[in-house]
């Protein structure tokens, strides 16, 4: 029997606090990489318990997790592709301010739109058009391009990298979205996260093994750090399959952009990440454009 629907409103609370949940993640991920532990170790660790976390809800739920072989080839294609995400936004968070990576990452959507235009899906709608100089304006003051002398080179010498990692995870993240919704559009998404988590861990164990990439924590807050980053990314995910198919006909999970909007909030308390009046401008005018792209009557 389906779950009974919830309200809009009520969803609206519950996803802005899945949002937060999501953003404490990455809060936690680098507060661990201040205390010794490096991208593919927090990777590992984060894709490794979320897998272990969804079989368990997989089998409590009755979900087979077979597959023929042709969906398991697309899987561990998506998988390879989200696991770049992963590396990419985690690289990001450990370079500028965690509430700047998200931002640009969240461009994910209009790369979407970008991407499926040119694999032959249709031409961006006059909506997305008019929203993305928009969002890129609120981006430029958000990651203040101009800094404090107003010098864009020397700015871009102190988060240019982390912008580009972040640019990278939103590539990449929309491709395994293009793809998802190629290949794996009537899969559970349980079972589908499942399985992109387990090609995730096995890619960034077998490659952190190869190249002796992995470095724990140093101490006990780092372990902690790791822990949490953990528990909020998969008790984040697991809660958006629960609220998500309640939510009837109602589509509010554009509210999920909320993500960097907590975060500066939780940087700004956690790790005394401060951001300017203008910077925090840009931010609410970057998720406004993606939130009015997404949304619908």
């Amino acid at each position: 029997m389906a779950a009974a629907p919830i309200s809009r409103w009520a969803g609206i609370v519950l996803l802005m606090a899945v949002a937060t949940v999501f953003g404490a993640n990455h809060v936690a991920a680098r507060i661990a990489f201040e205390h010794g532990t490096n991208v593919t170790t927090a990777v590992a660790f984060r894709s490794a318990g979320t897998a272990v976390f969804l079989l368990f809800l997989l089998l409590f739920s009755g979900i087979s997790i077979r597959v023929n072989a042709r969906t398991a080839k697309h899987s561990v294609l998506i998988g390879l592709l989200v696991a770049a995400q992963s590396y990419c936004l985690y690289s990001a968070v450990a370079l500028i301010p965690v509430a700047l990576a998200l931002l640009v990452f969240q461009t994910f959507p209009m790369m979407l739109g970008l991407l499926s235009w040119l694999a032959g899906g249709e031409r961006p709608a006059r909506r997305a058009v008019a929203v993305m100089p928009v969002a890129l304006v609120g981006l430029a003051l958000a990651l203040d391009v101009w800094g404090k002398s107003g010098d864009i080179a020397a700015r871009w010498n102190e988060i240019g990298a982390g912008v580009l990692w972040a640019l990278g995870a939103a590539i990449s993240f929309a491709a395994a979205l293009l793809l998802m919704t190629r290949w794996l559009p009537t899969m559970d998404g349980r079972l589908r996260s499942f399985l992109t988590m387990c090609v995730v861990a096995v890619v960034v164990l077998a490659g952190g093994a190869a190249a002796g990439d992995f470095r724990l924590p140093a101490d006990t807050t780092g372990w902690a750090a790791i822990v949490l980053l953990t528990a909020f990314y998969g008790t984040a995910i697991t809660s958006m399959f629960i609220v998500l198919p309640r939510l009837g006909a109602v589509n509010n999970a554009v509210v999920l952009n909320f993500e960097p909007i907590a975060v500066l909030a939780i940087a700004w308390v956690v790790l005394d990440q401060k951001v300017s009046a203008l910077q925090i401008l840009g931010a609410f005018i970057v998720t406004g454009a993606i939130m009015a792209l997404g949304a619908r009557k």
